[in-house]
């Protein structure tokens, strides 16, 4: 039986959902979605089974934050480069309440936030359909290393991997629940950019952000192998094109782009 959405903490706001713990905000998310409205956030401080990218566990002992974020009525066309933009959205958010942290964030393509090259927070954006209109809906998925002491962890050195808490690199860690509005303030702005409204191009989807992104990106001109599931491809990392794919300088200074694939900078 999916677990209720109901908290019993008091004060807090409308589109906040407290859950004190849980498998996977995502997971919850998608299952109650009759629960959830646009802009509502599924948030617990102790996640059990997280999910990330490609199958893969997201490990989230104490200190990290963990939430899902609720977004009706995007543009399916426009969906493969939502996590970029969320990743400037937990950027932006992220460098209003820590301004140790301004100018120092990155995005590692296509679902990370990087610190000095160190995993700072990841994201997993899941597509479903509004069980409202039938029109799609994105469960944004996003943890945050704030708090977290990985030596106490009980996580093991390949399951920390190059990850780094904000605590370490700033002298003041923001409140949780200030940082889930922040977070969704940024959001709810990133949902009219990918919406199904009119628009023009320029103005829909990644097409305003990319200026930005290509000044966060972390992988610009690394050599980087990128993993896919037949093969691995090494070059050099060339920019993020404005459908939010990764762009690979290959031998004879050819340029192939990448939907999808996992990275690792060599």
């Amino acid at each position: 039986m999916p677990q209720s959405l109901e908290s019993d903490r008091p004060n807090l706001p409308q589109w906040l959902h407290w859950l004190d713990t849980c498998p996977s905000t995502n997971t919850i998310a998608i299952a109650r979605a009759a629960q959830l409205n646009h802009g509502d956030v599924v948030f617990t401080k102790r996640q059990t089974s997280g999910r990330g990218q490609h199958g893969r566990t997201w490990h989230a002992p104490t200190g990290v934050l963990t939430a899902s974020f609720v977004l009706d009525n995007l543009n399916p066309n426009l969906l493969p480069g939502l996590s970029l933009a969320v990743g400037l959205a937990v950027i932006y958010a992220i460098e209003d309440l820590v301004p140790d942290c301004r100018t120092l964030l990155r995005l590692k393509w296509p679902n990370d936030i990087w610190i000095d090259r160190r995993k700072l927070a990841g994201i997993l954006c899941e597509a479903t359909s509004s069980h409202v209109s039938g029109k799609t809906r994105a469960v944004v998925g996003i943890g945050i290393n704030l708090c977290v002491d990985f030596d106490r962890s009980g996580l093991d050195a390949s399951a920390i991997g190059n990850a780094v808490s904000l605590h370490s690199i700033a002298r003041q860690v923001p409140d949780e629940l200030c940082l889930l509005d922040r977070l969704r303030h940024y959001l709810l702005q990133l949902a009219h950019m990918f919406s199904q409204t009119e628009k023009p191009a320029e103005k829909s989807g990644l097409a305003r952000l990319l200026p930005e992104l290509q000044h966060r990106d972390a992988l610009f001109g690394c050599n980087v192998a990128i993993e896919l599931s037949d093969k691995t491809i090494c070059g050099q990392a060339a920019g993020i094109d404005e459908s939010g794919r990764l762009l690979l300088r290959l031998l004879g200074d050819r340029i192939q782009a990448f939907s999808s694939g996992r990275v690792r900078v060599n």
